[in-house]
């Protein structure tokens, strides 16, 4: 089982404000809408994003990690909206995506818009009230990146066959998100990282480890519920493909992978030091540029702990059908796959 493959990553720590998190996040699911009967519920409650919240982002407290906990429900929920009909209709897809894009670039949400929208909406106002602008812009660009790539997801899966390892990670990297997660823990931490440090080669090649370990270890663990749906954006197939492996070498090649990058990260951090020399940062700004590397391994880290541990992946075969959405309801309001109606108790036939 691929559930049980375990990554050499260092333990976690976790946030001590999780159960004020959970408290909160509950009564935001309800309150948006994501979830919209007692079984969905009971569902997502299983998944426990509050809790990779906490484990990712050990710095987080009060508020800072109540917003970290809606957002990963947001990506998880909405991400499963398009494991139906909608995941195989790029054109459909980027219609509905660019509602978001309008909304992560100052855009209001349109009248009568659904969860996934009010969701995100209300997660976009929370993460940029007193942001510094630059933080903002750059967050801008990371859900347009986000939203815009679900329409080539649907491509690949029209492709039925896995792309290669350059296209697959141009792909899923954009789906997966990660970009977010690490500016969200930034601005958690309170964190000004200084323009000159976080675009320089070191933290820039660290970044897009931090991304590539955390996707790649979730495409190990959700491997058998994305290969019965046909998604095609998944290592573990693109490997099988591209070198002619079987299963299992394609399970070990992706370990490899993952231990490549994690080796190159710690390898990396211990040069950063050095960058804040020959940069001449002061010394809050060398504390800030050595907190983000902080926030970076623990998101690694903290991921890993939560997705071995959740009934998302674990439970799944037992709730909701193999090849159908990991979610029970159907949110996103589309122009050619409305969503059926829902109510308490019930969940849209999948």
């Amino acid at each position: 089982m691929p559930q049980d493959m375990t990554f050499d990553l260092p333990a976690a720590r976790i946030s001590p404000d999780l159960d004020g998190a959970r408290r909160h996040h509950l009564d935001w699911v309800r309150r948006t809408g994501l979830a919209a009967g007692e079984r969905s519920l009971a569902w997502y409650e299983s998944w426990d994003m509050p809790r990779l919240a906490a484990l990712g982002f050990p710095h987080a407290r009060g508020p800072a990690l109540d917003l970290l906990a809606d957002a990963m429900g947001f990506f998880f929920v909405f991400d499963d909206q398009f494991d139906g009909p909608l995941g195989r209709d790029p054109a459909e897809t980027a219609r509905v995506c660019q509602v978001l894009i309008d909304i992560a670039h100052g855009a209001p949400p349109p009248p009568g818009a659904d969860a996934c929208t009010t969701a995100f909406a209300d997660i976009r106002a929370r993460g940029t009230e007193g942001a510094h602008p630059a933080w903002s812009a750059r967050t801008a660009h990371e859900w347009e990146y986000y939203f815009a790539a679900q329409a080539h997801e649907a491509r690949g899966r029209l492709r039925g066959t896995p792309a290669d390892l350059d296209t697959y990670l141009e792909v899923r990297r954009g789906i997966a998100a990660t970009d977010l997660p690490l500016s969200l823990g930034e601005r958690a931490a309170g964190l000004t990282v200084p323009a000159s440090a976080f675009h320089s080669p070191e933290l820039r090649l660290m970044r897009r480890d931090a991304i590539d370990v955390t996707l790649m270890c979730n495409d190990v663990y959700s491997l058998e519920k994305e290969e019965a749906r046909g998604d095609m954006d998944n290592l573990v197939l693109v490997l099988e493909r591209a070198r002619h492996l079987t299963r299992e070498e394609a399970l070990t090649a992706a370990r490899g992978e993952v231990d490549r990058r994690v080796r190159r990260f710690d390898r990396l951090a211990a040069q950063v030091p050095t960058v804040g020399t020959q940069l001449a940062l002061t010394e809050g700004e060398r504390a800030d540029v050595a907190a983000y590397v902080r926030v970076m391994a623990a998101w690694m880290s903290g991921y890993h702990a939560w997705q071995t541990e959740t009934h998302r992946y674990r439970d799944a075969p037992r709730v909701v059908p193999p090849s159908g959405p990991g979610h029970l309801d159907r949110l996103l309001h589309t122009t050619s796959h409305r969503p059926p109606p829902t109510g308490p108790g019930t969940s849209p036939a999948r």
